[in-house]
């Protein structure tokens, strides 16, 4: 059977697209492989928000062209935003290159790669064995066999194929696409060119993929849309003052099973009083909001039609941790904006201090093609935007260590998702407020709730040691709690300190 590789580029949007590829391909019978190599399909699901992950996109297909003259049956592809802005203008450097795919069309990636193999098994180069396509292809005439394939075409009711996502092995998570697009049109971004306008599913539909996650084990999902709060505004009405994103996240919360429910990203101006409110009731919307700022200026965010100011913006955030205790805030910033004067970056910093975010996510300025921000003369110099990312990430991570620290000798929950990415040798999860924890533990937690006690903080993640728990009870209400005093944290301690007991 023919093998793919797919790597993704950008956020959890694309994330979620490449792994809906990925099932198609596996529902026909490829095997995914962890490494192009291996591969026979080589998949690249590219973004475009900023320059740098353009370029490490091209970068890496560029380096497999020696592999492409090397194993002639192999099929390249681009996917997703880069793919949708450029579109056939990408195989003009990049000869190897046979599939374009843009962001409403990641439905027909399983046959368009079908299609390719078939054309190149029909004529194999250099005397190279054909791979033979596992299923029939539709009918279309494969006269030309080395041409490429680019379709980056507008698709109504896309919306709609982002559904259905197959597990094909145990998790704990999982994100869940409820729109496309995005209507704000921010004058530093490309999305609305690469992603169209904004288009909702509907809510039964969303509950119903939900419903089936959670029969397949996933105890927390993470709904998906480039402005979710936003969801459902054009096309379904609001019922008893609630918008149709709060009627979501209430559907949601109501399923029998799931124990977490998170969304990203948000946009400051969809959280009305119905969704603050939602906050403070929801039993199952983890503790822990993302809400991006990008300026702590006025006058930058006016630049930027951000359509709200840091005095609104500071008061959302005030309202926030006032309807549920403990919640965890984290925030994107862009430091480098065009016209961007240190004064307008002294009140991002100051607002910055004063607000404590759990964490942030910062990034220099990135011209894109064709948005206004990008023909604005007063363009930042480089080395002034890394200085000002430098200082910035600093704030941001004395205020990330306090908020860590602020839980070592405490018990927090835990949704084991499994191995440590950087010490398999342990497990990891995520607290309710988004905190990485790593602890020791037999696998068999995986997709397991677990206390963990914890020992340590090293800014970005905790360490700590698991404690005993019915495992079969879910504490809704529970959020970060001393334990210092509890029968099981003097075990663990007295085990620690006379290992001999053990």
């Amino acid at each position: 059977m023919p093998k793919f590789f797919i790597k993704t580029y950008g956020c959890q949007m694309n994330e979620r697209d490449s792994e809906q590829v990925a099932h198609s391909l596996i529902a026909r019978g490829y095997e995914r492989v962890a490494n192009e190599r291996e591969a026979d399909v080589v998949l690249l699901n590219t973004c475009s928000v900023r320059d740098m992950a353009d370029q490490k996109a091209l970068g890496k297909m560029g380096m497999m062209g020696r592999m492409a003259k090397e194993r002639p049956h192999m099929v390249f592809g681009f996917l997703g935003c880069m793919a949708q802005a450029r579109g056939e203008s990408l195989l003009k450097n990049l000869p190897h290159l046979d599939l374009v795919v843009g962001t409403q069309k990641f439905h027909h990636v399983a046959n368009y790669v079908e299609e390719l193999v078939a054309r190149k098994a029909v004529r194999p180069r250099h005397g190279e064995q054909a791979v033979v396509a596992p299923h029939h292809l539709p009918n279309r005439a494969i006269d030309d066999l080395r041409s490429s394939i680019v379709d980056i075409a507008d698709e109504p009711g896309s919306q709609s194929t982002i559904r259905n996502q197959q597990l094909v092995q145990r998790q704990a998570v999982a994100f869940v696409s409820i729109m496309q697009g995005c209507n704000m049109h921010c004058t530093f971004c490309i999305v609305p060119q690469t992603r169209g306008a904004e288009r909702s599913r509907s809510i039964d539909e969303i509950v119903r993929e939900v419903r089936d996650l959670v029969a397949h084990g996933v105890k927390e999902v993470t709904l998906l849309g480039q402005i979710v709060n936003l969801y459902g505004r054009h096309e379904f009405p609001k019922r008893d003052g609630k918008s149709p994103f709060v009627q979501l996240l209430e559907a949601v919360n109501e399923i029998d099973g799931l124990e977490r429910l998170r969304f990203t990203s948000p946009h400051p101006i969809g959280f009305r009083d119905d969704l603050i409110e939602a906050i403070s009731r929801l039993p199952k919307l983890a503790e822990h909001v993302h809400l991006p700022l990008q300026s702590g200026s006025n006058r930058i965010l006016r630049a930027m039609h951000r359509a709200y100011t840091t005095e609104k913006y500071v008061d959302l955030i005030h309202r926030i941790r006032h309807a549920r205790h403990g919640v965890a805030i984290t925030t994107d910033i862009i430091v480098g904006f065009p016209g961007e004067t240190a004064d307008d970056y002294k009140q991002t910093r100051d607002l910055v201090e004063e607000l404590q975010f759990d964490n942030a996510f910062i990034f220099r300025y990135s011209p894109r093609r064709h948005t206004p921000a990008a023909e604005i003369h007063d363009q930042i110099d480089e080395h002034i935007k890394e200085e000002r990312n430098r200082d910035l990430l600093s704030v941001v991570n004395e205020a990330t260590r306090r908020s860590g620290e602020r839980l070592v000798g405490r018990a927090v929950e835990v949704l084991c998702e499994g191995p440590s990415k950087t010490n398999p040798t342990r497990l990891m999860g995520r607290t309710r407020t988004n905190k990485i924890v790593v602890f020791e533990g037999n696998e068999k937690l995986i997709g397991e709730i677990v206390d963990v006690h914890v020992q340590r903080a090293n800014g970005f993640s905790l360490y700590g040691t698991p404690l005993l728990k019915d495992h079969s009870t879910f504490k809704v209400a529970s959020t970060e709690r001393r334990v210092e005093n509890s029968p099981a944290l003097r075990r663990t301690e007295s085990a620690r300190a006379h290992p001999r007991r053990q």
